[in-house]
């Protein structure tokens, strides 16, 4: 029964995703990407790169690049070669869509954070 639950949940979080990643723009996309990770670390830097978070996003690094300055002139993080330091999570999770909070809401359904 739990398994069940948990798989539920999980499809759950993951039709969410796919659903962001289709309707809102990359800015706020990066920016629930960003929220999630270091949920999941527990820290405020997170190394990775461009390219890796394109693959996450399902775009390309330039794209990135462009939504990470725009995040990084709001105050939200600082970004250099390798690594993505949140500076400003509250801000962040203002900026990022209302997915966030969905997939975040089913983390506590699961007796996560």
């Amino acid at each position: 029964m739990m398994l069940n639950r948990y798989a539920a949940i999980r499809g759950m979080q993951v039709a969410q995703t796919a659903a962001c990643n289709r309707l809102h723009d990359i800015k706020r996309r990066l920016a629930r990407w960003l929220l999630m990770t270091q949920d999941r670390v527990d820290s405020g830097t997170l190394p990775i790169t461009h390219d890796f978070l394109a693959t996450m996003l399902g775009t390309d690094r330039p794209s990135v690049s462009l939504a990470a300055g725009v995040l990084q002139k709001k105050g939200l993080i600082e970004y250099t070669r390798g690594a993505v330091k949140i500076v400003n999570r509250k801000k962040l999770e203002d900026f990022a869509c209302e997915c966030y909070g969905v997939i975040r809401q089913y983390d506590g359904e699961l007796g996560w954070k």
